[in-house]
């Protein structure tokens, strides 16, 4: 099994990459994904979570308010921490899970979406690593714009993130995502053959 970490900062357009890989047919595991099913209502996580903030933390139906957990915990470093020290562990038990579960499929390459591949210490665990990026501004603009934060919001988000330079120093390939959706579709598609070519023929 061979394994391409999929990263970029939050806005820089990682779920279109994402979307256009696999129409190619190629294997995403999505960290998002992952990380809405360890919060599911009567999962450890989640009782975890509300064990620390209260029920305040949980919408009419049981389900985890995502909106006022953010507004906690991006804005300071302890509270994000001490979320990530709940969620981190839950998602790689079943990310490894859906790797084997892959792997038992016969398939031997993977796209690991993997948003905090720097943050969290994650790129020993991955083969390669492709990047997504897009201008700081931009990604500010599309948070506001896009999911209706504010100002504040958004720089809290992007704060909370690996500066992208650094990243692109560590990454194998780098995707700019500063143009239109087609042009990122063809990025994309030129990159697939290097991708195919890490995994046996």
């Amino acid at each position: 099994m061979h394994t391409i970490g999929l990263t970029g900062n939050i806005a820089a357009g990682k779920s279109a990459v994402t979307e256009r890989l696999r129409a190619h047919g190629l294997t995403v595991i999505d960290a998002d994904a992952l990380a809405r099913e360890v919060v599911a209502p009567g999962t450890p996580a989640l009782a975890a979570i509300v064990a620390r903030w209260g029920p305040r933390v949980l919408i009419a139906d049981g389900t985890l308010d995502r909106a006022v957990l953010r507004s906690i915990v991006f804005g300071d470093p302890t509270e994000r921490a001490a979320l990530e020290a709940i969620t981190h562990p839950a998602i790689e038990r079943l990310r490894s899970v859906r790797v084997a579960e892959a792997a038992a499929r016969g398939e031997t390459l993977m796209i690991l979406d993997i948003p905090l591949l720097f943050e969290a210490g994650l790129t020993a665990s991955v083969d390669r690593i492709l990047l997504v990026d897009a201008p700081v501004t931009l990604r500010r603009e599309r948070l506001v714009r896009d999911r209706g934060l504010s100002a504040a919001e958004a720089e809290a988000m992007i704060a909370a993130q690996w500066p992208a330079e650094e990243k692109r120093a560590r990454a194998d390939w780098i995707i700019e995502n500063d143009g239109t959706r087609a042009m990122l579709a063809d990025q994309v598609d030129a990159l697939i053959p290097a991708l195919r070519a890490i995994g046996p023929a």
